[in-house]
């Protein structure tokens, strides 16, 4: 694994997370779109899982710390996700868009979740109310169709940024045939 592609995954995480607080949905849809749990799915299938824990701990702790999240409680669940995801990675079919949208439903469904229970179980009272349904149907959805989109945009920096790997044949073009009986 190139660190090259370790570092920008990280620089896309703290970019998603100021996007998240800067400029988010939560006004046109009364929810926030995570992002984070797109990126743990690119990086738990493209990445090591070094990769997979620096991002859960540098986007976790980033995101609690411009949430009202205790800090450090979003770091747990994104790295369970991602060890998960990343165990399994050989039987994903990683380069098709309908596996991505559902890993991504399915990261973006389940991260709030897990974050919920680690609340409830940690002696905090969030507001729960039927505005978190619609919340979480809002985030799992839209970390659904983001999640393609990563793949995507890191397609295009990779080919921008790295050199593609040089296919190599048996056959060399300065190679000689001999026909004939001997």
């Amino acid at each position: 694994m190139n660190p090259i592609n370790t570092i920008l995954i990280l620089l896309a995480a703290f970019v998603a997370v100021f996007l998240q607080a800067a400029c988010g949905t939560r006004g046109s849809l009364g929810a926030q779109i995570d992002l984070l749990p797109a990126l743990v799915v690119y990086a738990s299938l493209t990445g090591g899982l070094t990769t997979v824990a620096l991002l859960a701990v540098g986007g976790g702790l980033a995101f609690d710390a411009l949430s009202a999240n205790p800090l450090g409680i979003s770091m747990l669940p994104l790295f369970g996700i991602g060890f998960l995801i990343h165990r399994q990675r050989e039987f994903i079919l990683r380069d098709q868009l309908f596996a991505q949208f559902i890993l991504g439903l399915a990261a973006s469904a389940a991260a709030p979740l897990l974050t919920l229970l680690l609340l409830f179980t940690g002696g905090h009272a969030p507001f729960v109310g039927w505005g978190t349904l619609w919340q979480w149907l809002v985030m799992s959805l839209g970390g659904g169709l983001v999640t393609p989109v990563m793949f995507r945009l890191f397609a295009f920096i990779r080919g921008a940024f790295f050199y593609r790997p040089l296919t190599e044949t048996s056959f060399r073009p300065d190679r000689q045939i001999r026909r004939g009986r001997f």
